[in-house]
C-alpha cells in the first residue's frame, strides 16, 4: 500500500468487482470474492481475559494527548487486510466490531471497502504479526446511497459483515470471541460534537495500533474533528470510541475516521461522518439483512 497522501488517508488502486442491491437510500455492496481464510478461535476461557487485557491496554489513557502512541491492542478493534489463497496480504484500514443482534457486525470508513477488488479479511487485535482473535472474511458491505452514488464525504462510513471460515474454532459469530463496542443509539440523531473519545488505528508502515485520547470538534456540518499527530494512512476506519468503560476497555462508537478528504490532508487532523438518522438507517438495513 502507498503512504499516506493528500487526497486521503487510505490509499488503493484496484479495479471494482461488485454485486450491489439498492434498498431505498442505502445500498448494500457486493459478496465479495470470497478466498481460504484460516480461522482460529482463541483456547477455551480466552474470552474471558479480553477484560482485563484492554483495560489494561487503556490504563495510561487518561488525559488528552497531542501524539498518538503505539499500544497493545483491543480485542474488538483490528486491521482489514487483502487475501489471497489463504494467506494475508498488506494491511490497509481500520475496523472494529460493533455489537449486533446476530453478533457478526464490524464498522468502517466506507472508502476502505467499496471499489475494491478480491477478498477482504479483518484481524481483530492484530499485532506484530498475531492474530489471536483469528481471521474473518468480510463477506458483505453495507454503504448509503448517497456514498455509492456520490461518495458523500457525510457518509463515509459502512458495516462489515463478518464471517468465519468454515469449520473454524467454535464457528460462533466475532462478537462471541472478541467482545463489541456499542453504537451511538438511533434516539442520538446527531452525534455530540464535542466529546472525549479515544481513537485506535492501524498506520500502514507498522504492525502494532496506535491510540490517542482528545476531543472532538465540530469543523464544518456534518463533520468531527479529532486532532492528535500520529494517524497516517491505514488509520481510516478506526473508531473513535467515547464513554470507554474502565472495567473493559469497551465504549461507544461515535465516528470512524473519514469523511472530510477520507480522513484528512494531514496526520495531525482526522476527521468522522458525523452519525445521525443516515448512520442510524444503514445499520438497521444491516442487521435486517
Amino acid at each position: 500500500m502507498p503512504v499516506r497522501r493528500r487526497s486521503g488517508r487510505h490509499a488503493a488502486s484496484r479495479a471494482a468487482a461488485w454485486v450491489t442491491r439498492p434498498a431505498g437510500r442505502l445500498t448494500v455492496v457486493g459478496v465479495l470474492t470470497l478466498g481460504v481464510v484460516v480461522t482460529v478461535t482463541p483456547a477455551d476461557g480466552a474470552a474471558t481475559d479480553i477484560a482485563s487485557h484492554v483495560a489494561n491496554a487503556f490504563r495510561g489513557m487518561v488525559s488528552t494527548s497531542e501524539t498518538a502512541q503505539p499500544f497493545p491492542g483491543t480485542p474488538a478493534v483490528g486491521a482489514l487486510f487483502s487475501s489471497a489463497q489463504g494467506k494475508l496480504g498488506s494491511h490497509f484500514c481500520t475496523a472494529s466490531v460493533v455489537h449486533s443482534p446476530q453478533g457478526n457486525l464490524g464498522i468502517t470508513a466506507a472508502h476502505c471497502v467499496t471499489g475494491l477488488s478480491g477478498t477482504i479479511v479483518f484481524v481483530p487485535g492484530y499485532r506484530s504479526g498475531a492474530e489471536p482473535y483469528g481471521v474473518w472474511t468480510v463477506s458483505r458491505v453495507y454503504v448509503d446511497n448517497a456514498w455509492s452514488s456520490g461518495s458523500s464525504q457525510n457518509d463515509d462510513v459502512a458495516f462489515i459483515r463478518l464471517t468465519p471460515q468454515s469449520g473454524s474454532g467454535s464457528g460462533g459469530p466475532i462478537e462471541n470471541v472478541t467482545g463489541a463496542e456499542s453504537l451511538a443509539p438511533k434516539s442520538a440523531t446527531k452525534s455530540v460534537t464535542k466529546e472525549m473519545v479515544e481513537v485506535i488505528g492501524y498506520p500502514d508502515g507498522s504492525d502494532v495500533p496506535v491510540a490517542c485520547r482528545n476531543w472532538t470538534s465540530q469543523p464544518m456540518p456534518g463533520q468531527l474533528e479529532f486532532d492528535c499527530g500520529g494517524y497516517t494512512d491505514g488509520t481510516s476506519g478506526g473508531p473513535l470510541l467515547a464513554d470507554v468503560a474502565p472495567g473493559t476497555g469497551q465504549g461507544v462508537v461515535v465516528g470512524v475516521i473519514g469523511g472530510y478528504d477520507q480522513g484528512g490532508f494531514t496526520p495531525d487532523v482526522s476527521y468522522s461522518s458525523q452519525f445521525g438518522d443516515n448512520v442510524a438507517a444503514l445499520y438497521a438495513t444491516a442487521i435486517g439483512s
